[in-house]
């Protein structure tokens, strides 16, 4: 057995960038994402998925012949079905050599024994609830330095390094100390969706601000319809969905960088105490559905597919999640959250995520990037943008795909939005126990069991916790 520290295990915090995760919006558009790239390089037409490899970027980084390689990737709201593309693009640029792909839950709990054993898999997407501790990873080693990857000849654009090909901006959460060390496969959209079928039925229109958001939702209530739900056993999705883009809104991004720097009194600030009494006033009028603490996010997803709520929060990972138990004809759509300026509608928070990362001591590294190579080629992205309903950062990357009402919403609001693409604070993923507070309080506040105030001083206590344990490695957001 290998020697590890027990921070792996115990989600302590390691050194890590805190770069913004904004991505520039002059790549996306409602009509479709990215630019046209044009070459006179010859390309190299391939049957079965219809990948067109650029003449010299067939093997770049130096895959060895006949190479069986293994990944191991969050299923969720994407799916996997997406893996399984890319795999086939993997097997036809490297005739002979395969990557095993498998789908699971719970990553950290199936992967932490792998890892203790110095037998991780080649590459994995580490996503959903109970992810590994990456900054932790970082401290042990144990992930790749990408920049090979990202200096290497893209699979399918000729002309362009692998680096080129991605949205300005879209990999900069992966840099810790300036290294890449994993690479975001989507690009996500946050706010509040509804559906655009009962919305024309019953004459609604979407709000302008929060007093119009309140005002609907009396007449919602009134026809016998909740007007919100929530994913209530996970109420982070509040925390994305509402609570950071209200207080961008409201106070002005400054103060999500200063909650991840452990500013002290960040969290009192005046529009975070405003967001979040706006945010309990769902509760305190009756406007969540009943029993929505107790159900999953896919069983209040489902209700509210059954018209039972009108609204909810989520990224854009709804739509293929909730794929199998749509009705037809729902037509969802998503909407930038409401605040009390009618200006600053538009604005909205986007970002890329979906962290896959390779293991500098798989047996076949090379092998993990050569698949995010081609998971992340032009022609992976325009499978992703038709099969599964959302956007990969790759430009072009849904260019001639035919869109349906809610990947159209998501980019007509990164449209709408211009420069306003909000930054999201980076404190979840940085200090687990500010995180955990937070989910806690959201908790407690969507269902009357505390206050505004006291949301405030659990969570600003928690981060003071942080703040002073000199045995938990800070970062720091510029």
């Amino acid at each position: 057995m290998r020697n590890f520290s027990p921070h792996l295990f115990i989600g302590a915090h390691m050194k890590k960038s805190g770069i913004s995760r904004r991505c520039f919006i002059e790549y996306t558009g409602a009509a479709g994402l990215g630019i046209g790239l044009s070459s006179i390089l010859p390309q190299i037409s391939l049957a079965k998925t219809g990948i067109k490899v650029a003449s010299g970027s067939a093997n770049p980084l130096g895959l060895a012949a006949n190479t069986q390689a293994e990944g191991v990737f969050f299923s969720g709201g994407f799916g996997h079905a997406y893996i399984e593309y890319a795999a086939e693009i993997f097997a036809e640029v490297h005739p002979g050599s395969s990557m095993s792909v498998e789908g699971i839950q719970r990553v950290g709990e199936r992967l932490r024994p792998r890892i203790i054993a110095g037998d991780p898999p080649d590459v994995i997407d580490n996503s959903g609830a109970g992810n590994l501790d990456t900054g932790a990873l970082v401290g042990e080693g144990e992930i790749m330095d990408l920049g090979p990857l990202m200096s290497a000849p893209a699979l399918d654009t000729p002309g362009k390094t692998f680096g080129e090909t991605l949205f300005p901006g879209s990999q900069t959460s992966g840099l810790f100390d300036g290294v890449q060390r994993y690479v975001n496969i989507a690009f996500t959209v946050f706010g509040v969706w509804h559906s655009k079928t009962l919305f024309d039925e019953k004459g609604w229109n979407y709000p302008t601000t929060w007093d119009g958001m309140l005002s609907l939702c009396d007449t919602i209530k009134s026809s016998g319809i909740a007007p919100w739900t929530y994913q209530g056993k996970y109420p982070q999705y509040m925390l994305f969905g509402l609570l950071e883009p209200m207080v961008s809104k409201i106070g002005g991004t400054k103060i999500w960088k200063d909650v991840d720097n452990l500013v002290p009194g960040a969290w009192e600030h005046p529009a975070m105490l405003q967001a979040l009494n706006m945010m309990k006033a769902l509760h305190d009028n009756g406007y969540i559905m009943e029993g929505t603490p107790g159900l999953t996010h896919t069983e209040s997803q489902a209700e509210w597919l059954q018209k039972k709520a009108a609204f909810i929060p989520c990224g854009t990972w709804l739509e293929n999640e909730m794929r199998s138990i749509t009705p037809g004809g729902f037509d969802m759509v998503i909407k930038p959250v409401p605040s009390d300026d009618a200006s600053k509608l538009s604005w909205i928070d986007a970002s890329s995520g979906e962290p896959f990362m390779v293991f500098s001591n798989g047996k076949n590294p090379v092998a993990g990037m050569e698949f995010l190579r081609c998971l992340l080629s032009k022609e992976s992205a325009k499978w992703f943008a038709q099969n599964v309903g959302s956007i990969m950062p790759v430009v072009g990357g849904a260019e001639g795909v035919d869109l349906s009402s809610a990947m159209t919403s998501a980019l007509t609001a990164v449209e709408n939005a211009g420069p306003n693409i909000l930054d999201r604070p980076s404190f979840p993923g940085w200090y687990s126990d500010i995180y955990s507070e937070v989910k806690d309080s959201m908790g407690a506040l969507l269902t009357g069991r505390a206050s505004a105030e006291e949301f405030i001083e659990r969570v600003q206590g928690a981060s003071d916790e942080v703040r002073e344990d000199e045995d938990i490695v800070k970062f720091k957001r510029s």
